[in-house]
């Protein structure tokens, strides 16, 4: 089922998700709902609080080399922590709750992540490049932090003001 994917600047964005406890059918619902819903706006990752849920949940579904997003790559990420991350990359980045905008982010180019799966089995996996990006951007809608929060001062004041202009011409 394809859920609502609530946009900036909704407060619950701002919420610091919690740890999930239960592997149980609930969750596997939650999964498979931001799936689909990721899929419907043509994203490429997906956390739990972009659909008000405030739990450690993500997904990740990068396009392979034919630009296809195979189900069989997508990962599913529970409670996921960063235990390492080295090196630099500046990459364009967007975001589904701040749908129509991009800017380059700095973030780490190589990191390590502990996550479970939705059956509660313990992962590690070692990614860079897109993937990393990735992986630290979701991470951060678990924190309560969005990507434009990386900004300087001076695009983080434009992207306020085309903001602020673009939500005003929409009423």
């Amino acid at each position: 089922m394809v859920r609502e994917v609530i946009t900036y600047p909704n407060k619950l964005l701002r919420l610091k998700s919690q740890d999930v406890e239960k592997f149980d059918s609930e969750l596997h619902t939650l999964l498979d709902d931001m799936y689909d819903t990721m899929m419907a706006q043509n994203g490429v990752g997906l956390a739990a609080i972009q659909v008000a849920i405030p739990l450690n949940v993500l997904i990740i579904n990068l396009p392979n080399e034919e630009d296809i997003q195979d189900k069989n790559d997508l990962i599913e990420a529970i409670n996921p922590v960063i235990t390492h991350k080295d090196g630099t990359q500046v990459f364009t980045e967007g975001c589904l709750s701040v749908p129509g905008f991009s800017e380059d982010v700095t973030r780490a180019k190589h990191i390590i992540v502990e996550y479970f799966d939705r059956n509660g089995n313990k992962k590690t996996m070692e990614c860079e490049d897109f993937l990393a990006v990735a992986w630290q951007h979701e991470m951060e809608h678990l924190s309560g932090h969005l990507f434009i929060e990386n900004l300087s001062i001076i695009k983080r004041k434009k992207f306020e003001k085309e903001w602020k202009k673009k939500l005003k011409d929409k009423k």
